[in-house]
């Protein structure tokens, strides 16, 4: 899809972001739903896996990238790999399980077997095959995934050949992701197992909430906070709070220096906070004082398009696209490797009381979210813009980052800046048939101090 009618592009280009408004159709057209699936999840990087979870050649596990099924897996020789779930003979679903360990795929409907490099090495009727004139069993290995990388044990896969290497994809992001990923020397691992469940919203209210949405903890998580905290959750938006938003090419990150064991406290976990509290001085060195702030602190974050983070409780959530109004949401608990093993236990168990299908606080989350999903059937209701301008023009340096890095921040976790930042990066994507050029990636932020730049010198 190259050409785009003119109504679809003129919501797809979100002209009232630079003041804070968000067309509703976003969240609603099917239309745009199958070119998210195109533009935004055949291209962007999506993550795959964690390393922990293929640990041993054979060992593989399957997933979503958008809405192809996917199979991860450790070769022989220890090389991570990622084919489409699908049989190149009649195109069934090679592989059901969700994780598993094997020598090779067998395909079920006429026992196609592909060795764990992709190759198709047997068949029933081997024989009939072969004498079939044209047939190459060279060319019908299972399809590969575009390009696979993983960064300190997250393994992330795109479907597209062009698309800019991992690194360069993340940018300054890492820098960020280091305060969850590399705290410790001994590295993270995923507890075994996930959580799936299915809520009835578009895939992007997930990412925005994460990547922004300080603002929604204190009056929509009250009763999940009396039950859970010695105190309720505090107000963030005061002027003088330390507390700040970073972006950079969609992805994001919101915290609070004030609380910097604020998320993990919401676990009722007291060897996890005792965990945390001795290691401070170890994740002050590794990661330096700032960064150091962020471990466990009151924040979220998001990579773009579809991978939440939540420091402290260390859950990743992924946001899977199943329809325009339907998400399937997949949630990992994430522990360093060397934490003890009942402090490993308590953050399972922690997860499982709070951020949680039947915990306390995700049931409120997820209530919003369907809200939103039931205004926005409406027709009247669509024709009205959402509200996004919150704390324009704050944006700031901080004081303890490389002034070099490749980050745009800003003053304070009460802030829509990040929530502009990730739809920029989402406009720009979706108009774009090829991957947009670097010097074209701006964000809200830009795009506004630019636009209120030309209104003065009118």
């Amino acid at each position: 899809m190259t050409d785009l009618p003119s109504d679809l592009r003129e919501t797809l280009a979100l002209p009232g972001l630079k003041d804070g408004w968000i067309d509703r159709n976003i969240f609603h057209d099917p239309r745009i739903y199958d070119l998210e699936l195109e533009r935004i999840f055949k291209r962007c990087w999506l993550f795959l896996a964690h390393t922990s979870q293929l640990s041993d050649p054979g060992s593989y596990i399957t997933t979503l990238m958008g809405r192809d099924n996917v199979i991860v897996v450790r070769d022989q020789d220890g090389q991570i790999r990622a084919y489409l779930n699908t049989c190149p003979h009649r195109g069934n679903l090679l592989v059901r399980p969700d994780r598993g360990s094997s020598n090779s795929f067998i395909c079920p409907y006429h026992r196609w077997t592909f060795s764990l490099d992709g190759k198709l090495i047997n068949m029933h009727e081997k024989e009939a095959f072969e004498r079939s004139p044209g047939f190459d069993a060279s060319q019908l290995g299972l399809r590969p995934v575009a390009q696979v990388a993983t960064y300190k044990g997250l393994v992330f896969g795109t479907l597209d050949e062009e698309a800019p290497s991992l690194d360069e994809y993340f940018g300054g992001f890492t820098f960020l992701l280091d305060a969850l990923l590399d705290n410790d020397p001994g590295g993270t691992e995923f507890l075994p197992g996930s959580v799936r469940s299915i809520i009835h919203c578009n895939w992007k209210e997930g990412p925005l909430n994460f990547v922004c949405d300080a603002l929604h903890a204190q009056p929509t998580h009250v009763s999940g906070s009396r039950a859970m905290l010695p105190r309720q959750v505090p107000r963030l938006g005061a002027p003088d709070a330390k507390s700040y938003q970073a972006r950079v090419n969609g992805h994001g990150w919101e915290w609070s220096e004030e609380y910097p064991l604020g998320n993990a406290a919401t676990l009722n976990a007291p060897s996890v906070m005792e965990y945390l509290r001795q290691r401070q001085k170890q994740f002050e060195q590794r990661l330096g004082l700032d960064r150091a702030k962020m471990v466990a602190a009151l924040s979220s974050a998001n990579a773009f398009p579809h991978a939440s983070f939540l420091p402290g409780v260390n859950s990743i959530r992924v946001w899977q696209p199943m329809g325009p109004h339907r998400t399937l949401l997949q949630t990992f608990v994430l522990v360093n490797r060397n934490a003890p093993k009942e402090v490993k236990r308590a953050w399972r168990t922690g997860n499982q009381l709070t951020f949680n299908v039947t915990g306390t606080f995700e049931p409120d989350d997820v209530a919003n979210w369907e809200g939103v999903n039931v205004s926005h059937n409406g027709p009247a209701s669509r024709s009205h813009p959402l509200y996004g301008g919150l704390a324009m023009g704050t944006r700031t340096t901080h004081p303890g980052f490389p002034k070099d890095l490749n980050l745009e921040v800003s003053a304070g976790q009460i802030s829509d800046e990040n929530f502009r930042g990730y739809l920029q990066r989402y406009s720009e994507l979706m108009l774009s048939p090829t991957w947009p050029r670097a010097e074209n990636r701006r964000s809200a932020a830009q795009a506004h101090d630019q636009s209120s730049s030309e209104k003065e010198g009118r």
